[in-house]
């Protein structure tokens, strides 16, 4: 028996879908992909979704509709997947990161707020700040919001692990404090449409702005051309764009699964609660959650006491060779090789340090059975007692 730490569920209903889709006219730039972006829209509570083929394609574009441009400041959690920082590099941007909150993993607006005092100070203030909802839990919208108005930047939220969660009784992806929110839609997130990812917002020059730009920058709207129709087959390009389409069939699977989103994260919230319980009393520290919020519990992590990285290394082998496919996110962002000849270092950044020398991810996902689940927790007690 192996057990994953994430895994997708795909059942008739989407399989039927994809099917229909082949048997169709359209396999790309067909009628699915847009009822896929509608359906998104709708589950978030977003006036506009513009669906692309990753959430790093999604991040890049949202950065280029944000206008960000060599010479521009970004900045990130160093606790996430290395494409939220990447999307800014694209553009030329430099990149920095602010550390996390110990409690919630994510972005602290404690620390924002200093380090926007001092940029201010010295002029060095962001364009965009990328907030990143690890694990499914939202940051503190509603604090990072009122910064932005402060100092006059924008907030890109990566939201790839978090669809179905929600922040102040709010579906994250409804952008009540952002200009643009991302999500991921790889087997392992919450829905799948096998690689994927859709933006969200409500503003709609910056949808169109990222509609343009999926697709090689290149319009057939009369009303956006330089010259006058020359027939049926006219286009023009009018930016330089690339070829981020998504397909219909990654569309369809997509639309199919949304309709089971909230029963999904109810059941992820279930496990969650079985992990709190059959975990209370070990020398770990279980998950945050926000009672006020839901997060959409894409991850749980577990943090161990010893800060020197061995009884996570111990813990880690030893439930890998059990059949449990533990895993570790993340290693921090700054401390990749390719990020080290911008001057990051170790030490820069303390509390994500300490967080990654000390966590780990047990299986979570809505198919995960109650004996499965004993046994993650069977075999992670017998490497901390």
């Amino acid at each position: 028996m192996y057990i994953p730490y994430g895994r997708q569920q795909i059942n008739d209903e989407d399989t039927q879908a994809v099917v229909d889709v082949l048997r169709s006219d359209f396999l790309t730039q067909g009628p699915a992909v847009p009822a896929f972006e509608k359906a998104v829209a709708s589950a978030c509570g977003s006036a506009h979704a513009v669906a692309v083929n990753s959430a790093t394609s999604a991040l890049h574009l949202a950065c280029l509709a944000l206008e960000v441009a060599p010479g521009d400041r970004v900045w990130t959690s160093p606790i996430t997947f290395v494409a939220s920082a990447n999307c800014a590099r694209y553009c030329g941007a430099s990149v920095d990161f602010v550390d996390i909150d110990p409690r919630t993993y994510n972005m602290s607006p404690g620390a924002l707020a200093e380090k926007l005092q001092s940029a201010e100070a010295s002029g060095t203030l962001p364009k965009v700040v990328v907030p990143v909802h690890f694990g499914g839990q939202s940051c503190d919208m509603e604090a990072i919001g009122k910064l932005s108005r402060r100092y006059g930047f924008k907030i890109l939220e990566d939201a790839s692990h978090a669809i179905g969660g929600s922040f102040g009784g709010r579906p994250i992806g409804s952008c009540a404090h952002s200009d643009i929110a991302v999500f991921s839609f790889h087997p392992v997130k919450i829905v799948t449409t096998g690689e994927g990812g859709v933006a969200v917002t409500n503003d709609g020059a910056i949808a169109r702005r990222m509609e343009l730009l999926r697709s090689h920058g290149i319009s057939r709207d009369a009303r956006e051309m330089t010259r006058a129709d020359e027939g049926g087959w006219y286009y023009e390009q009018l930016a330089l764009g690339f070829n981020y389409r998504m397909t219909d069939m990654q569309a369809a699977l997509g639309r199919s699964q949304i309709g089971r989103l909230q029963t999904w994260v109810a059941r992820r919230n279930e496990i969650a609660d079985a992990y709190d319980q059959e975990l209370a009393g070990l020398p770990l520290t279980t998950p945050h959650r926000d009672r006020n919020n839901r997060s959409a519990m894409h991850l749980y992590v577990v943090l161990f006491q010893d800060d020197s990285g061995r009884a996570r290394r111990e813990a880690f082998d030893a439930m890998r060779g059990a059949g449990v496919g533990v895993n570790v996110h993340y290693i921090p962002v700054h401390l990749q090789p390719d990020y080290a000849r911008f001057g990051f270092r170790l030490g820069s950044l303390p509390v994500a340090e300490s967080y990654y020398r000390r966590t780990l991810s047990v299986p979570m996902f809505p198919g995960l059975t109650d004996e499965q689940r004993c046994f993650v927790v069977e075999k992670l007690r017998g490497t901390v007692s």
